[in-house]
């Protein structure tokens, strides 16, 4: 429920909701670690989606903390399939970024 709720916070239209957001999803993975297992599937396009593609400098480089805090928390197993299916729809920097992950 808690996440539910944060996800959207992770898609809100004002970019610095959406920044701080990101970085506070950066902090709470080291924490939560195998308990994301649940709500990965949700996490992982909610956190790629837009804001790989941002323009904006810092919601860029927030999203990319995210996911660098996935890849080293997070079993990889977990994450092979969203990240595969993200980067097959995706484009630009996004598909780029994760398609080096997945590598």
């Amino acid at each position: 429920q808690i996440f539910d709720a944060f996800k959207s916070r992770l898609h809100d239209s004002n970019s610095k909701v959406n920044q701080v957001a990101l970085e506070t999803m950066h902090r709470m993975v080291p924490l939560l670690k195998d308990n994301l297992t649940p709500v990965i599937n949700m996490l992982i396009p909610a956190v790629v989606d837009n804001n790989l593609n941002s323009k904006n400098p810092g919601i860029y480089a927030a999203a990319t903390s995210v996911v660098q805090a996935l890849c080293q928390h997070l079993d990889n197993s977990l994450l092979l399939q969203p990240f595969c299916t993200k980067a097959q729809f995706l484009s630009g920097k996004a598909k780029q970024d994760l398609t080096e992950r997945l590598a």
